[in-house]
């Protein structure tokens, strides 16, 4: 079974801001084993679909 969450990141007009931002997002949701199924974006929004899977005990 897989378990999902939804992030939105707003974009800014400054490029290397949104670059870092979305570098940090990344990695952080890397560390806790999420990794990325789906990207939208929608004007000055950007958004992931972070999955993975549920360790049953």
């Amino acid at each position: 079974m897989k378990e999902y969450q939804a992030v939105m990141l707003q974009l800014t007009r400054h490029p290397r801001d949104d670059e870092n931002a979305l570098t940090d997002l990344l990695n952080e949701r890397s560390r806790s084993r999420w990794e990325p199924a789906m990207m939208a974006q929608d004007g000055t929004r950007l958004t992931i679909v972070f999955q993975r899977d549920v360790v049953e005990p």
